[in-house]
């Protein structure tokens, strides 16, 4: 069985469990309408006092903590607590990856958990990032701790530049994939597109992939009809605001001056004007169609 199907398989079974934990706790609280205990007590916070008093079998109270961990978020997240929720669950991710500092899915699942936002979760990305740094500094070549940090940026914080960095620093350890250091530079194409350009250049010039080398030519012609996207946004506007009215197409624009003709992409493809929206578009027949997303502007 190949790591990537038995880590799979491991990740599934988690979240399995994780599942079956949270309906069974639902369940007993349905079923014998327990009140809300005032306190919830964690009589272990130190992460050394544990490993100490695990003796030899610190592996095995670490999958007890991670039990519980699982036990404690999916229990207060089907809960109708409306105080004290989730207050366990760093303390409980600090010893569990204390007890095992190469406890990669406590790292993972448990910066995803501590991310969650409210009601769902803690809404914690700052932990997140915190925990998945004590990984890296308990395994600095694990590439994947890396990645997490770098969407928790992306998607909590909305803070491309920071992915970025974080997506190259994972890019550049030994065994990471080498689509990764391209997703690196296409994130930080949307927060900074001249940035952006010297990294794919290099890219091109020095990189022996060939997909890779064709992979930054195209976010390169990408590049560039976001920038004409701008520019001839900027003079449908600017025409509108001389004029009093959008135009209805191509042709006013034209007839106005404005463009010696219909605007072309990179791929020599026609720029499509919604008469409707006002809007400047990549056509959806142009080969550098769709443009990268943004999802922390959604």
């Amino acid at each position: 069985m190949s790591p990537r199907v038995r880590g799979t398989l491991v990740a599934a079974g988690v979240l399995a469990l994780m599942v079956t934990a949270s309906g069974v706790l639902a369940a007993r609280d349905r079923r014998y309408d327990l009140p809300d205990p005032p306190e919830r007590l964690l009589y272990l916070r130190s992460g050394p006092v544990a490993h100490g008093l695990a003796l030899s079998f610190d592996a095995l109270a670490a999958d007890v903590y991670w039990i519980r961990v699982v036990q404690h978020y999916g229990g207060d997240r089907l809960s109708g607590r409306s105080t004290g929720r989730f207050e366990l669950l760093q303390p409980l991710l600090d010893l569990t990856t204390t007890l095992d500092p190469r406890f990669v899915i406590a790292y993972r699942f448990g910066a995803i958990f501590l991310g969650e936002p409210a009601p769902g979760g803690p809404n914690r990305p700052d932990q997140a990032i915190d925990l998945l740094k004590k990984g890296l500094a308990a395994d600095p070549t694990h590439w994947q701790y890396d990645y997490d940090i770098g969407f928790v940026y992306l998607w909590h914080y909305r803070d491309p530049r920071s992915a970025s960095e974080w997506f190259a620093r994972g890019a550049a350890l030994p065994g990471a994939p080498n689509w990764l250091r391209p997703f690196s530079i296409d994130t930080l194409a949307d927060a900074d597109r001249a940035a952006a350009r010297p990294y794919l250049q290099e890219l091109m010039r020095t990189n022996s992939d060939a997909w890779i080398r064709k992979t930054a030519e195209r976010r390169l012609a990408q590049l560039d009809a976001m920038d004409a996207l701008d520019e001839l946004q900027a003079i449908v506007d600017e025409y509108a605001r001389t004029h009093h009215v959008f135009p209805d197409g191509w042709a006013a624009l034209v007839n106005a001056g404005r463009l010696r003709g219909v605007p072309l992409d990179p791929t020599r493809t026609p720029y499509d004007y919604d008469a409707t929206a006002h809007r400047v578009r990549l056509s959806v027949h142009s080969p550098l169609f769709p443009l990268p997303a943004r999802p922390w502007e959604k």
